[in-house]
């Protein structure tokens, strides 16, 4: 039995067997692209073996510079956007109490950790910095180019507030930057300048890279076990490196996606009954939006955090259109439970509820919740934690990479290129005004009307 438990009976009234072993010559040919590397994009498939192939040398590199982050700073803002962010804010948030930011230096394993340069909000940067005060503080740039609009304007602002409050000999002490091993602006500034500097690992898309430096770095200052995280992942590469659907979840839940979409369920719902596993979801978005939609093709990705959600979009999902289904991630044993308190009366209508604990309710209604919505006519699958450590999110995120790139050859796209990025970059930069854009700053202003 795998670690995690991925369990998709309650698609049976959805997808019959034979449709899983009419699919499984196709599923094959997509293992041996991805194993040989002889598909589309294979020059960014080195995250296949990155947990077997990372030397425990650099992860003990990655900790040094943590506990060194620990020792002088109480704060660690870590600036970068999409894969360059989305990936440490999900294991961070998986891994830290919900309120983590907010606990005393004594009760937190590691720095408080920021994140800025995932958006372009003065307002956001101007909280951020108020927010931080007077407290000590390291940056993590994370860039492969270091010209990304939105980080390198946030480098820029907290560069210059690190230099006023430790001199710029003090201020690059404090600059920890994650970049291209060989070039691009801030492979040189750094350089020049002598930050400590980790490598973003040529084949390694950033949607991949929560397992590189992108990623161990930030979650080693976040206070979480990464040697931990890497052995999970380690041990889900073995479990998934094989092309029977019989034997391989992480298959057999690409399989079942792609059978739904031929069905017309072409959105899906990522599902969670934990607040702290929201940006998981996130994480997951851009994992499965970015290598799956291109040409045309390909399942949207969202996502809904219950129970909260079931009080909003709960109508939609029972009634509503019938072309979306839901993965849901449930944790099988909280990291604590509570009892529900016993009270004289039934005012609040709860009697029934006591004796149990508040996590014996939340598992009930998710059962409920499936049963209600199978009923409705959404297909669920689900994907059962054992537990909310970092053994369980290693194995979690390599089983989800590698479910992505053998769902992507499925739908004969390329899962590890993203040419639609630089559509919005290209017309960004020439409204800007930036140099080499000037034919794009013409069109894009005469069709704005200007």
């Amino acid at each position: 039995m795998s670690y995690i438990n991925f369990n998709s009976d309650s698609v049976k009234n959805f997808v019959a067997d034979h449709e899983l072993d009419e699919i499984q010559p196709l599923v094959s040919l997509a293992h041996e692209q991805l194993e040989n590397r002889s598909g589309a994009g294979a020059d960014f498939t080195d995250w296949v073996t990155l947990p077997t192939d990372t030397k425990q040398a650099d992860l003990d590199r990655f900790k040094a510079a943590a506990q060194q982050i620990q020792s002088d700073s109480d704060v660690l803002v870590v600036i970068g956007i999409g894969g360059s962010y989305l990936g440490a804010k999900m294991a961070i948030d998986f891994l830290n109490p919900m309120f983590n930011n907010e606990l005393a230096k004594e009760q937190r394993k590691g720095v408080k950790v920021y994140f800025a340069g995932n958006s372009m909000s003065s307002a956001y940067l101007t909280d951020l910095i108020r927010t931080i005060g007077d407290q000590d503080f390291s940056v993590n740039i994370i860039s492969k180019s270091g010209t990304t609009t939105e980080p390198a304007v946030s480098f820029r602002v907290f560069k210059e507030l690190l230099e006023k409050k430790y001199g710029k000999e003090g201020a690059k002490k404090r600059i920890y930057a994650t970049t291209d091993g060989q070039r691009g602006a801030l492979h040189n500034e750094a350089e020049e300048a002598g930050y400590e500097t980790f490598v973003i690992p040529d084949g390694v898309g950033g949607r991949f890279s929560v397992l590189t430096p992108v990623g161990l770095l930030p979650i080693a200052a976040s206070g979480a076990d990464i040697d931990s995280l890497m052995q999970g992942a380690r041990d889900s590469e073995r479990e998934y490196d094989n092309e029977d659907l019989k034997k391989n979840d992480a298959y057999r839940y690409a399989a079942l996606r792609r059978i739904l979409y031929d069905k017309g369920y072409t959105s899906e719902l990522l599902t969670n009954w934990e607040p702290s596993m929201q940006y998981l979801s996130e994480w997951w978005k851009q994992l499965m939006g970015e290598s799956e939609g291109k040409n045309q093709k390909g399942i949207y990705p969202t996502s809904a955090n219950y129970s909260t959600d079931l009080h909003s979009l709960g109508q939609y999902i029972q009634e509503g259109r019938r072309d979306l289904f839901e993965t849901v991630v449930k944790l099988d044993n909280p990291i604590v439970d509570m009892p529900l308190p016993t009270e004289e009366g039934n005012n609040d209508g709860l009697h029934y509820l006591e004796g149990k604990t508040i996590d014996e309710v939340n598992t009930k209604a998710f059962q409920g919740v499936v049963l209600a919505h199978v009923d409705g006519g959404v297909p669920n699958l689900a994907v059962h934690l054992p537990k909310q450590d970092e053994y369980t999110l290693g194995y979690l995120i390599y089983f989800f990479e590698k479910a992505v790139a053998i769902s992507g050859y499925l739908f004969a796209v390329n899962p590890f290129n993203q040419p639609g990025v630089e559509a919005y970059k290209t017309a960004m930069f020439a409204l800007l005004g930036k140099p080499g854009y000037e034919e794009e700053t013409k069109e894009y202003s005469k069709s704005l009307g200007k």
